[in-house]
C-alpha cells in the first residue's frame, strides 16, 4: 500500500514532539532567543510540568544583563504554573493532569539550611533559587521540578492560571517583605518602589494591620496601583524628598517599618534614614549592580540605633503556596491588575524586550502557552 510523504513522516514527527520542546533562553550576556531543547527527564522524587501560564520578572532582565555571571543557553523564568505531565515513582499525594503552582524557589527540604528554617538558602546562599540560576527555568513548554511533593501545590478549580501564577514569586516575595518588616498592628510603613513586588508588599502591609502605609515611587500609574492595594499616602520622589516627607508625616519620628523593593543603594539608604529607632528595614529588592550597599552612618545611629535590617529570598514550598492560594480564594488580594500585557509564548522575546525597557507602562507580561 502506498503512503504519502506526510504519512511517512508522521511517526518521526510524533517522536520529535515527544522528546523536544521550545524554550526561551539566555544564549549569553545580553543575548536571548527561542531554541529547541530536550524535554527534561524526571527522577523518583521529581515532576515534569506542562506549562500553561508564566510571567517574566525583572530578575530575568538582571540575569541576562550579567548579574549572576555568564550563562550559556540557560532557560529563563521562575514564575510558571501548569499541568503535571509526569511524576517520579516515589511522589505521593499528586496525580497526572493536576493543575499546580510551584514557588520561584524549590528547596530540597533536607539539607542543614532547610532544616534550620532557611529553605531559600538551600545548601548555600540563595541555593533555593534553582530556576534560571543553577538549572533551566520554566519559560518553556515543559519544566522540571525537584522534590515535587514539597514544592508543588494543586490549584483550586475556581482560581484561573493567570491568577495562580502570581503565587510563584510576586505574592510570595511581596508578602515576605511585609512579614519581615515586623509591622506592629496600627504601625507606620513606608514602601520604597511600587513595582509588582512593592505593590504586593503594600497589600501585605495592609493585611498585617498597618495603620498608615506610605508608598514611594516616581510613576503616577504605579502610585495609583499603590492606592488600589492599600497605600494611604503616595510620594513621588522625583518631585519631593521622600525621607523629609515621611518624617513630616510621622511627626519627625520616622516609620516603624520600611520596605526596600527596588534593589537600589539610594533607596536602601533612604529606608534606613526614614525608619525610627527600634524599627525594621526589610529588603526584598534585587541589588544586581555594584559591590557595596551603603548604610548611612548617622541615621544608623553610628551602628547603635537598634534598627534591624532583614533580608530574604521569597519562601517556597507547598504549604506557603497553599496559603497564598487561599488568599486568592477568599479574595483578600487580587493580583490580576498587575498583568498589563499578554503575549502568546511565540512572542515571548518581544515581552522580554518590553520588560527590559519598561515600555508602555508594563508591569507584568503574562505569557500564555
Amino acid at each position: 500500500m502506498s503512503t504519502t510523504y506526510a504519512e511517512e513522516q508522521a511517526p518521526a514527527t510524533a517522536q520529535r514532539k515527544a522528546v523536544t520542546m521550545k524554550a526561551f533562553v539566555m544564549h549569553g550576556i545580553g543575548k536571548v532567543g527561542l531554541m529547541e531543547k530536550p524535554i527534561p527527564e524526571v527522577g523518583p522524587n521529581d515532576a515534569l510540568i506542562r506549562t500553561t501560564a508564566a510571567l517574566i520578572c525583572t530578575s530575568d532582565v538582571h540575569t541576562v544583563g550579567g548579574a549572576i555571571g555568564e550563562r550559556q543557553d540557560l532557560t529563563l523564568g521562575h514564575e510558571a504554573v501548569g499541568v503535571i505531565e509526569k511524576l517520579g515513582s516515589a511522589v505521593e499525594g499528586l496525580s497526572l493532569g493536576q493543575r499546580v503552582t510551584v514557588g520561584a524557589i524549590t528547596p530540597c527540604w533536607r539539607c542543614e539550611n532547610c532544616q534550620r528554617g532557611f529553605s531559600s538558602q538551600c545548601r548555600q546562599a540563595l541555593g533555593g533559587w534553582k530556576f534560571a540560576n543553577t538549572k533551566d527555568g520554566n519559560l518553556a513548554e515543559y519544566f522540571h521540578v525537584n522534590d515535587a511533593e514539597a514544592n508543588l501545590a494543586p490549584i483550586p478549580d475556581e482560581i484561573p492560571d493567570e491568577m495562580a501564577v502570581y503565587t510563584c514569586d510576586m505574592m510570595s516575595t511581596g508578602l515576605m517583605a511585609a512579614e519581615n518588616a515586623a509591622i506592629p498592628v496600627g504601625g507606620t510603613v513606608a514602601v520604597f518602589g511600587e513595582g509588582p513586588i512593592g505593590l504586593m508588599a503594600t497589600a501585605g502591609a495592609k493585611l498585617l494591620g498597618a495603620g498608615h502605609v506610605i508608598a514611594v515611587d516616581n510613576r503616577w500609574e504605579r502610585l495609583d496601583f499603590a492606592r488600589y492595594y492599600g497605600a494611604d499616602d503616595t510620594l513621588d520622589f522625583s518631585k519631593l524628598d521622600p525621607v523629609r516627607e515621611i518624617l513630616k508625616a510621622t511627626g519627625g519620628k520616622g516609620v516603624d517599618s520600611a520596605i526596600e523593593a527596588v534593589g537600589s543603594p539610594e533607596t536602601f539608604s533612604n529606608c534606613v534614614k526614614a525608619t525610627r529607632p527600634g524599627g525594621t528595614i526589610s529588603n526584598a529588592g534585587y541589588h544586581g549592580h555594584g559591590d557595596i550597599v551603603p548604610i548611612p552612618r548617622v541615621e544608623w545611629g553610628v551602628g547603635m540605633a537598634d534598627k534591624t535590617i532583614r533580608t530574604g529570598l521569597c519562601p517556597g514550598g507547598r504549604e506557603r503556596m497553599e496559603r497564598l492560594l487561599r488568599l486568592l480564594q477568599k479574595k483578600r488580594i487580587n493580583p490580576a491588575p498587575l498583568t498589563t500585557h499578554r503575549f502568546p509564548f511565540a512572542e515571548v522575546e518581544e515581552a522580554f524586550r518590553m520588560m527590559s525597557t519598561k515600555e508602555g507602562g508594563i508591569l507584568k507580561p503574562l505569557i500564555v502557552f
